[in-house]
């Protein structure tokens, strides 16, 4: 089921062009849209998930009308939006309880596994019985992504999802969407580029409105190939090189600031090639250079060989009697004799030591 949106345009009534003609065919698996605040990309998600209408233009899921039937959208939709409320008294298993019955999962026994599978799903389940309102950003997150899953749905949006995360909920986060692209049209909505290269194999940049490039990110990567240098410049130098210089991208790094620029050629032998990331592309599409992937040599999507990982080493057994083996064995002492008893006594009948008794003729 694909998603195709044709000449999708949308203006506020304060005279903000939000959308203008946004096209895009959007297969199944994960797409990035990426773009800064205030691009549209919150608008375009807000339409699609029948929040909002749009003054012209078509999106359609298949063979739903995305803009006219929005009820069946909502059947096959999953929506994680950029803020979201929860009852903070609540637990999260009442309140994916209460979400299933409002997506139409009447039966008790059905609710019930449903909820269970989700919580697993999202790893919460050892968090069933906390209140909300104890959830930490990631927890919360995931959450939402538990309510957007039910009722197993064909489009799944999310906006702005891994903004305030750790590193480490921010990783777990990323795993769990990955998964869900597997079986549906994922869309995620983010300015974050690293979001976009981890996880998606389709994506588009969009600024103020209108898409500026649509393609696979390795691709796009590829594009830029021996098209960008990098120098180290003195800040007070950084004028004169910007005004110069098409400039992508600064970074100011132990008191310097590296700058990248793009061009076909080194400005000069001070410059040297830097291997392209998709920070570099979106840089470059912001600045206004077209990027043409189109023209990059295909990018190899074979799956990487399996991990062969050698034998494990075998620990050498430790030594219990080292001295045995190096020093010269001791004589063995004679055995000790037997400990005697009392019981162990002669008869008073039995031989005796010590002089023999006398004659009878001397007694």
């Amino acid at each position: 089921m694909n998603l195709v949106i044709t000449q999708l345009s949308k203006t506020y009534p304060n005279g903000v062009h939000a959308l203008r003609g946004v096209s895009l065919a959007i297969q199944p698996g994960m797409f990035g849209l990426l773009g800064p605040n205030g691009a549209g990309k919150s608008t375009l998600m807000r339409i699609l998930a029948t929040l909002q209408e749009a003054d012209s233009g078509q999106a359609r899921l298949g063979d739903i009308d995305v803009l006219r039937d929005k009820e069946a959208v909502r059947r096959t939709l999953g929506y994680l939006p950029q803020e979201f409320g929860v009852y903070p008294a609540a637990t999260a298993a009442e309140m994916l309880d209460h979400f299933a019955l409002l997506k139409g999962i009447t039966a008790k026994g059905e609710r019930r596994d449903t909820v269970a599978a989700l919580l697993r799903q999202t790893n919460l389940w050892e968090a069933r019985a906390r209140r909300l309102d104890g959830f930490s950003g990631g927890m919360r997150q995931r959450f939402g992504i538990a309510v957007a899953l039910i009722g197993d749905p064909r489009l799944i949006i999310v906006d702005e999802p891994t903004a305030g995360l750790d590193p480490a909920e921010r990783a777990r986060f990323l795993n769990l969407l990955s998964e869900l692209g597997e079986r549906a049209v994922v869309i995620l909505s983010t300015h974050i580029v690293e979001d976009v290269s981890e996880l998606c194999t389709r994506m588009a940049i969009i600024d103020r409105g209108s898409i500026r490039l649509a393609a696979e990110p390795l691709q796009a990567v590829e594009a830029l190939r021996g098209k960008v240098w990098r120098r180290g410049v003195e800040r007070a130098l950084l004028p004169r090189v910007e005004a110069a210089l098409p400039v992508i991208s600064t970074t100011l790094i132990g008191g310097r600031t590296l700058v990248h620029v793009y061009g076909d050629a080194p400005p000069d032998a001070t410059w040297e090639a830097v291997e392209p990331d998709l920070k570099d592309v979106y840089f470059t599409v912001m600045k206004g250079i077209e990027v043409h992937p189109e023209a990059a040599p295909p990018v190899s999507h074979e799956p990487l060989p399996p991990l062969v990982l050698p034998p494990p080493v075998r620990e050498p057994e430790p030594l219990t009697r080292p001295a045995d083996l190096f020093a010269p064995r001791a004589a063995e002492p004679p055995p000790l004799p037997p400990f005697a008893t009392r019981a162990d006594e002669p008869p008073p009948s039995a031989e005796r030591t010590g002089p023999p008794p006398l004659p009878e003729a001397e007694r």
